[in-house]
């Protein structure tokens, strides 16, 4: 053996050694520390409320520190954009931003058919917002802009609010579409608007946990249903049908069955355009798939979808020969900006909150998404604040609602994008198309549009598959999931949202109220305790019961918790403090009628025939009178014992409080009770693991008095459990049982 492999053993065996060593130390290794209850604990800690602090003092303060992180807070582009690092980021942004805009345009134009409008909102919504998003927003990757889910809730309150049966001209029956687009397009920019100061006024006051309260089974059910509104929409187009607007519950139910109904009026040139078209973009997707890695940047298959059916469309003809219906006149240049109808607020404003909450949680869960994956953070209230002024004002230039799109944000991720500049550049270069080229899409298929909304609802439509893993790992989410698929598409987005999350909050309520309780036993040679029904070698301390509950008590389950706490202890303690009143009444009324005769007897005076028995009955009287008084003044006099009744096994009630995270009155009013029963029946309560804000509570409720005090409250279960064995209520305990513990 070679002398640097043995030196290499010996070092092994001590490191050995010493590990071992170290190892037993651990075991050895113990605490001993005197038992504490709440005020030995607060005494021992120094223990002081803590002061409140007023937040409205600091708003207040002017100083040119506070004004300017106020300015570098709610407008982010002044704390990065100087640090930009031009060489590293701007190629990327670049290539980003052209990548997004080639995509934006496509989608602009069909989504704008979604919520009801003329294409060129589409273009419009597409480059407003995105330029204000670029100034107020924290996110880096996500591409604000049009969105399927955001249309379709658009088009659901044009279409209600402003139906083609209001415009019918009284000649011929057919719609006066300039006159309709018009009243809708008014609809859609005051929709706008107020969902802008919904999420301005919300991210002020700093609400952005709103969006907690739509879980991530909800947000994929409630989208799956808005991409199946939004394919049934679309049929129309793709089968160049006219069909009546409808809007509220089951409106999209009874929108298929008229689909159904009237496709033998199909028009063929629509429906080969329509599928031309798809086929195309199917295979493009599928070449940029698997091309991935080979190609610097996907394959724009939807503009060049477009480009392709604008000029066979205006070489061909389309319009004039098959009947297929194309986009039309798409106006050159800008709008002046027009001041909202607030004449319409009052009735938009259910929709605008819905649709408002619903932009946010989409932006907001995409946009914490890609902070994890690139490691910053995203402030989900100066998100709400950005994505309000986005709306705010392209509301203000006639844009519809808009919020980020996964497939856009995928794609500026992956061309290289590294920051907002990438969504700068793509609505600039939407600006270009505005200003120059849009008209040249005037002859463009609204087939081909639906077409390509069609195909970009797979990434939606592949959520169907959540039902198979909901399934396996937790069937209440996918209760959650399915009710809100279910509302949305029964219902409309709207309603449908509103029952989902209340379906939700009443799921979790119901949850609170149904908790796991248990009794709780000492792990051998150890200060831990657990469920005596999950850990067979745990055992019960005799003499002693410990109660927890999962949740926390209030008001919806603290009647089941008190209900479940005398089951669990496997004694009736009402029915026993019943008959404890009843032998107690019992004896007080024999007590007063014995003492009623002995007065009766003593005002009829002395007779020398019977006097031998009425002193023998004069002193059975006193005699019970005097062990009734005596009964009366002593403790165990009332006892169950005395009484003939049946005595718990066990003397002490240890409550774990640990899950406790507030009191309510309801609650504070449960545990009183609890104490006051289980003292009739001769069982001491103890309350253990109380956290600081619940103790605090309990003092604001008036829980301690003179009965109850902080002596009763203990820092563990463990010290609760050693002090009730040291001073048990009736009966001694063998103190080989506390040395055990």
């Amino acid at each position: 053996m070679e002398p640097s492999e043995a030196s290499g053993q010996r070092d092994t065996q001590a490191l050995l050694s010493t590990t071992q060593e170290m190892e037993l130390r651990r075991r050895d290794y113990h605490v001993e520390r005197p038992l504490l209850n709440q005020k030995q604990l607060e005494e021992l800690g120094r223990w002081s409320s803590v002061t409140g602090t007023h937040q409205w003092r600091t708003w207040l303060q002017c100083s040119h520190a506070r004004a300017r992180a106020l300015l570098l807070q709610y407008l982010p582009v002044l704390a990065w954009l100087p640090r930009y690092p031009v060489r590293d980021w701007l190629l990327g942004d670049l290539l980003s931003g052209l990548s997004v805009a080639i995509m934006q345009l496509p989608q602009g134009l069909a989504y704008a058919l979604l919520a009801g409008l003329p294409p060129v909102f589409g273009l419009y919504s597409s480059f407003y917002p995105v330029f204000i998003y670029f100034l107020f927003g924290t996110s880096r990757h996500i591409s604000v802009g049009t969105f399927a889910v955001m249309s379709v809730m658009v088009g659901s309150v044009t279409e209600s609010l402003a139906p083609d049966e209001d415009f019918l001209q009284d000649l011929n029956s057919t719609v006066n579409e300039t006159a309709r687009d018009a009243a809708r397009v008014q609809l859609a920019s005051a929709l706008s608007v107020l969902v802008g100061l919904f999420q301005v006024g919300l991210g002020l006051v700093h609400f952005g946990f709103v969006v907690t309260y739509l879980s991530e089974p909800l947000v994929h059910g409630y989208t799956t249903a808005a991409s199946v509104q939004v394919f049934i929409s679309q049929l129309k187009y793709v089968f160049g049908l006219q069909l009546s607007s409808r809007s509220g519950p089951l409106s999209i139910i009874y929108t298929l069955l008229e689909v159904c109904w009237k496709l033998p009026q199909s028009v063929v040139g629509t429906m080969v355009t329509a599928l031309v078209a798809g086929v195309v973009l199917v295979v493009v997707k599928l070449l940029n798939d698997k091309l991935q890695q080979h190609l610097p940047l996907p394959i724009p298959g939807e503009l060049l979808t477009l480009i392709g059916a604008t000029g066979i469309s205006y070489g061909v003809g389309l319009k004039h020969r098959f009947g297929v219906d194309v986009v039309g006149d798409i106006p050159a240049g800008l709008l002046p900006p027009v001041a909202p109808n607030s004449q319409l607020f009052a009735k938009l404003v259910g929709n605008a909150f819905a649709i408002a909450v619903v932009g946010f949680a989409i932006a907001i869960s995409l946009g914490k998404i890609f902070a994890l994956r690139h490691g910053y953070r995203v402030d989900s209230n100066q998100e709400l604040v950005a994505l309000g002024l986005s709306n705010l004002i392209g509301g203000v230039f006639q844009c519809f609602p808009v919020s980020c799109s996964m497939s856009r944000s995928l794609v500026q991720e992956s061309t290289g994008g590294n920051t907002q500049v990438a969504g700068a550049v793509s609505s600039l270069f939407i600006l270009i198309i505005i200003v120059k080229l849009g008209e040249l899409f005037q002859d463009l298929p609204k087939a081909v549009l639906a077409a390509a909304i069609i195909v970009n609802l797979k990434g939606m439509l592949m959520q169907f598959t959540d039902i198979c893993s909901l399934w396996k790992a937790n069937r209440m989410d996918l209760l959650i999931w399915l009710v809100t698929f279910v509302a949305t598409i029964l219902l409309n987005l709207d309603l449908g949202l509103a029952a989902a999350v209340a379906f939700s909050l009443l799921l979790v309520v119901f949850r609170t109220q149904l908790p796991h309780y248990s009794i709780l036993g000492q792990v051998p040679d150890t200060d831990i305790y657990r469920d005596v029904a999950e850990y067979s070698e745990a055992r019960e301390v005799p003499g002693v019961k410990v109660f927890r509950s999962s949740a926390t008590v209030y008001f919806a389950n603290a009647e089941l918790y008190s209900d479940t706490l005398k089951q669990k202890c496997g004694i009736d303690v009402d029915r026993l403090i019943s008959r404890k009143k009843k032998l107690l009444k019992k004896k007080e009324l024999k007590l007063k009628r014995l003492l009623k005769e002995e007065k009766l007897q003593r005002q009829a005076g002395p007779l020398e025939v019977c006097l031998a028995p009425q002193v023998s009955a004069g002193k059975e009287l006193e005699d019970t009178a005097a062990s009734g008084q005596e009964d009366a003044k002593a403790p165990d006099g009332s006892t169950l014992k005395a009484l003939g009744l049946p005595q718990p096994d066990f003397h002490s009630l240890v409550l774990d409080l640990g899950a406790l995270s507030f009191v309510d009155t309801v609650c504070l009013k449960s545990l009183k009770n609890i104490f006051r029963d289980f003292r009739e029946i001769e069982v001491e309560v103890y309350m253990a693991a109380c956290h600081t804000p619940v103790v605090t509570q309990l003092e604001a409720g008036h829980f301690f008095d003179a009965s109850i005090t902080k002596q009763h409250l203990f820092a563990s279960v463990h010290d609760a459990v050693v002090f009730a064995l040291q001073h048990p209520r009736s009966g001694p305990v063998s103190p080989v049982s506390v040395t055990q513990l």
